[in-house]
């Protein structure tokens, strides 16, 4: 299984409800995710990034195909523009 985290720091908080609603909606899109959570961070503090994408696939083909999946590419290119910074760490899991 490879795992899939990614941390969003936002421009302006009021953009992060939408991200969060738009990416948890990915579940019903992508068939290649087999586990979906999206969180706000609740501590707020100046090393918090504001929100947390973790993502589990059976393979690397599947995250692959999750990266270029057209419903996907559309909630990047909305984060893309509102987002101040973004980390990713892509792992292998059990």
């Amino acid at each position: 299984m490879i795992t899939h985290i990614v941390f969003f720091k936002f421009k302006d908080a009021a953009h992060i409800d939408r991200a969060k609603h738009d990416l948890l909606a990915l579940k019903e899109k992508i068939p290649q995710i087999r586990h979906l959570e999206v969180g706000v961070d609740i501590l707020r503090t100046e090393r918090s990034y504001d929100l947390a994408l973790i993502a589990k696939f059976d393979s690397l083909a599947d995250l692959q195909s999750y990266q270029i999946h057209p419903a996907h590419q559309e909630v990047v290119k909305f984060i893309a523009e509102v987002r101040e910074s973004v980390v990713a760490v892509d792992y292998q899991s059990e």
